[in-house]
This record gives C-alpha cells, sequence and structure tokens, in this order.
C-alpha cells in the first residue's frame, strides 16, 4: 500500500508512518522535518500546503491508494492559519484525490466539529469552524471518506483499547492508539462515509475496528 499523509511530521502522523513504513509517503513543509519522517521508514516529500497548487498535489498523490489527512496548524497558531490549514489544506487534498482517482481518504478531524464551540477563545473557535466545514466539503465529494475524531490527545503509551461509535462521551485518547485505529480503518470498507468519534475504551482496535 502507498499511503500519502498530509501533516507527515505531526505526533500521530510520525506514529502512524512507522506503523506503514516504506508504504507511507509523509507530506512536510519544513525541509528540516525530512529526516524525523524517514527515520520511520516512510518517505518524506517537502509541500508546502498553504502555498501549492492542486497540481502540484496531484503528481504526489497520483498512483497512492489512499490519502490519510494529519494536517493541523498546531499550537501557538492564529485563527487565519486554522482555515488555511486545518480547512483549506484538508480541502486541497481531497481535491488532489478526486483529479486522480484515489477514493480512499481518511480525515483526522477534533471532538467537538459539527456543534458551536462552547465558551472558549477566539482561536479554538476558528479551528471548530475549520473543522466542521473541512468535514462537510468532504461529504459532499465523491470518495471513499472516513472522518474520525479523537478526543483530547496524549502521549501517553497507548493500550490498544477504545472506544470508537458516531457518538462518544468526551475524554482523552493516546496518539498511539489514534494511529492504530487509522491503520484498522484504511482496509475497513464498513466504515466508508462514516464520521466517528474516538476516546480510550475497552474493547481491542481490531475487534472494535471490524465491527464498525
Amino acid at each position: 500500500m502507498r499511503i500519502i499523509i498530509a501533516g507527515g511530521h505531526g505526533k500521530i502522523a510520525l506514529r502512524l508512518a512507522a506503523r506503514l513504513g516504506s508504504g507511507a509517503v509523509g507530506l512536510v513543509r519544513n525541509p528540516a522535518h525530512v529526516a524525523d519522517v524517514e527515520a520511520t521508514g516512510a518517505e518524506a516529500v517537502v509541500c508546502d500546503l498553504e502555498k501549492a497548487g492542486v497540481e502540484e498535489v496531484a503528481r504526489i498523490v497520483e498512483g497512492a491508494d489512499a490519502v490519510v489527512f494529519a494536517a493541523g496548524a498546531g499550537p501557538g497558531s492564529g485563527a487565519p492559519r486554522k482555515d488555511t490549514v486545518d480547512r483549506g489544506a484538508s480541502v486541497l487534498m481531497a481535491d488532489a484525490a478526486e483529479r486522480t482517482g484515489v477514493r480512499r481518504f481518511i480525515q483526522i478531524s477534533s471532538m467537538g466539529a459539527g456543534k458551536p464551540p462552547a465558551g472558549g477563545d477566539e482561536v479554538w473557535a476558528a479551528y471548530i469552524k475549520a473543522k466542521t466545514e473541512a468535514e462537510d466539503d468532504l461529504r459532499r465529494r465523491d470518495l471513499a471518506w472516513t472522518i474520525l475524531r479523537p478526543g483530547r490527545l496524549t502521549d501517553e503509551p497507548g493500550t490498544g483499547l477504545v472506544r470508537l461509535a458516531p457518538e462518544v462521551p468526551p475524554g482523552s485518547i493516546p496518539r498511539d492508539d489514534v494511529a492504530a485505529v487509522i491503520m484498522a480503518l484504511l482496509d475497513n470498507p464498513g466504515t466508508i462515509h462514516r464520521t466517528l468519534e474516538l476516546v480510550s475504551g475497552d474493547t481491542p482496535v481490531i475487534e472494535l475496528v471490524a465491527t464498525e
């Protein structure tokens, strides 16, 4: 399998790349991040999704088996970059997938997307708005999409035990386990055209995803 990971230097993306090995292609904005991606066994491609056009991205996506959108503006970024990365880059990747006939598309979103933010500041509201609009854009497309909404992300070791459903109570989830769930989703046609929330739970990843 050849899996394109947008946001290839992110914490979830690096964990996913390590699982996929040579089958992964991580897109990074900063050339200094290439070595970190390659250390997982994956290929790294420098591509700034805030500046690239659809033709450039399509050349990278061409021939892939799936796209995983794991990009995000990240902590410390302002409201404008929530739009250009969390929404705009997702739209760009989906455009490239459609153009090249790569139908499988997994979008990492966030719990809270689809709902007006309860409190929080301007940047948080912009983040939720961007994630919501990215989801809405993806749902309108003729792609085999799955939207994954993890809860609060942690760097604790993964347990392999999760709760995955269209709606789950608020909670946290190790990034290790998010990567494991993405791996399982890639080969699971039963999750196509579904929006799933994810937190830690008591069901093994493979068992739970197999039933979704």
